[in-house]
């Protein structure tokens, strides 16, 4: 579908199906359904969510259908009055890549992150995510880094509270 317009718009609390959308979208870019479609959010929840000042939700939509989306996370810092954005997760729908959505999409964040005061937006590419890698070099600057996931301790018995 080269050459077709699409739109770029940051999500509202009201906009609970395009974020459902955007979701079966994940799921499916990123090859985990269940994860993204497995147990979904109620609609309140949604609201919360989309409504809140640390969450952000961009859609990328063409003839109303989701074909790309940032999940990102405001950041309050603590060791100065700022914040910085984290993108949790950005994909386009396989059959609209390579058309500029994703770039689009980050510049509406750089929008929005001007208007909400952002000092930086960062985001985590993994190696051998080729096209990622080339989309973030193009935009930002590169820093090597590891990342580590750590379990939560698990919750003590209740006889032992």
């Amino acid at each position: 579908m080269p050459n077709v317009p699409f739109s770029i718009r940051e999500l509202d609390r009201d906009d609970v199906a395009p974020m459902r959308a955007m979701l079966a979208m994940f799921g499916e870019a990123f090859d985990d359904v269940h994860a993204y479609s497995g147990r979904p959010p109620r609609a309140a929840w949604l609201q919360r969510l989309l409504g809140s000042d640390a969450f952000i939700a961009i859609a990328a939509t063409r003839d109303d259908e989701v074909i790309g989306g940032i999940a990102a996370y405001v950041l309050p810092k603590f060791e100065q009055e700022r914040s910085e954005i984290y993108i949790y997760d950005l994909a386009v729908a396989q059959a609209h890549r390579r058309q500029g959505i994703a770039t689009a999409m980050i510049d509406e964040l750089r929008r929005t992150a001007s208007r909400r005061g952002a000092y930086v937006i960062y985001v985590q590419a993994d190696l051998g995510d080729d096209p990622a890698i080339a989309l973030y070099t193009k935009l930002g600057t590169r820093e090597d880094v590891l990342h580590f996931d750590i379990e939560p301790m698990p919750a003590a018995p209740a006889a032992a509270r």
